[in-house]
């Protein structure tokens, strides 16, 4: 073979090679994570399919895994505004380990209850009885000892994620995500 033929050949398989890594390698929000598939209600007893029940196609989602992390919650409910501004699409999540019995649920239900009184709140909360360190690992959280402010879309996928309480250069990371047409 001719070194012209050789040097040509060894081009197209550089080439194919990268075409297949292109086509092969997984995209962004799957490597962010992926809210797992679940059957859950509201506070107020409105039965929500995760993820396609998610109320828009971008939802901020408040998640904590106790009840330590309320305030860094509420952090990012009282510095974004969420109350006020309907532009957001927003919900919490706390994660609790599934007690595996109808009675524990309703007891951790009956405890959500309690605190969060108005019937605003207990619309805007999705509790999610499963184990919180897979909930962690599938949506692609470093742990469960923060919380996390995370943006999904209705096909689960994790397009953003900030963990800790309310940091202005961190929300707006957040709403850029969450106005992001067609990314």
């Amino acid at each position: 073979m001719n070194p012209t033929t050789t040097t040509t050949l060894v081009w197209l398989a550089v080439a194919a090679t990268g075409v297949g890594f292109a086509f092969l390698s997984p995209n962004e929000s799957k490597v962010m994570g992926q809210l797992p598939a679940h059957a859950t209600q509201t506070l107020a007893r409105t039965p929500v399919k995760l993820p396609e029940g998610l109320p828009s196609e971008r939802t901020l989602a408040l998640v904590t895994f106790s009840r330590t992390q309320r305030g860094q919650a509420d952090s990012w409910i009282e510095g974004m505004n969420l109350k006020n501004d309907p532009s957001i699409s927003w919900i919490r999540i706390p994660v609790l380990n599934d007690p595996d019995t109808p009675d524990g649920r309703t007891t951790a239900e009956n405890r959500l209850l309690e605190r969060y009184t108005e019937e605003a709140e207990r619309t805007k909360m999705l509790p999610m009885f499963i184990n919180k360190a897979e909930f962690a690992k599938a949506t692609g959280l470093k742990s469960i000892d923060q919380s996390y402010a995370v943006v999904l879309n209705r096909q689960g996928d994790v397009l953003a994620r900030v963990e800790g309480p309310f940091n202005a250069e961190r929300a707006q990371t957040l709403r850029e995500t969450l106005t992001a047409v067609g990314k």
